[in-house]
């Protein structure tokens, strides 16, 4: 799922984080397995991936996550609004508790701007997610490289996407596009 998604500049992440009932584990993990796989028959659809308690350091028994990613805003939404989707969630209701949270992240929320500033240039765009994504995997891959280096390739690259997009997302995109406003903007009226 990385690879497309790096393949299509406009692409669009959704990571959703659903308890499950214990002992409706299995049954879970089946019903998500046909919501995937309906998934694929839609346009646009990128890719998924279903992350199991204890597939994570730290992860919480009986949370699990779920990432789906599609090559445009637009594919997505059509997705969300399926019937086949909101079977799929009508039939996963009795085995999970509370509601459902879910991130949509794309690269393009990094630097949303009201609605009368332009946004900047696509390099510009690119340098400063660049100055961020670098360091970011770097001090992961630092701290965690040894640890997860056993883990299979998909796992291991899921893991550190996830941690790399939530990690720009909220600490570092925020802080480099306030830091960097006026060279992002620069010449924007």
């Amino acid at each position: 799922m990385s690879t497309a998604t790096l393949n299509h500049p406009g692409a669009v992440t959704v990571l959703v984080t659903r308890r499950i009932k214990p002992g409706h584990e299995a049954t879970f993990e089946r019903l998500m397995g046909d919501m995937m796989r309906a998934a694929q028959q839609f346009d646009g659809h990128l890719g998924a991936q279903l992350v199991r308690p204890g597939e994570q350091p730290g992860s919480e028994p009986g949370l699990y996550h779920v990432v789906f990613a599609f090559d445009t805003q637009t594919h997505l939404q059509v997705w969300q609004d399926s019937p086949a989707r909101s079977l799929g969630l009508a039939a996963m209701e009795p085995l999970v508790e509370g509601p459902a949270q879910m991130q949509v992240i794309g690269m393009a929320h990094w630097f949303m701007t009201s609605a009368q500033q332009a946004p900047p240039p696509r390099w510009k765009v690119a340098v400063v997610s660049w100055l961020g994504i670098f360091p970011t995997v770097l001090l992961l891959f630092t701290l965690l490289g040894e640890t997860i280096a056993p883990w299979p390739l998909v796992p291991r690259t899921l893991f550190i996407t996830i941690l790399v997009v939530t990690i720009m997302t909220w600490v570092v995109a925020p802080q480099l596009t306030k830091l960097l406003k006026p060279w992002l903007h620069a010449g924007k009226h």
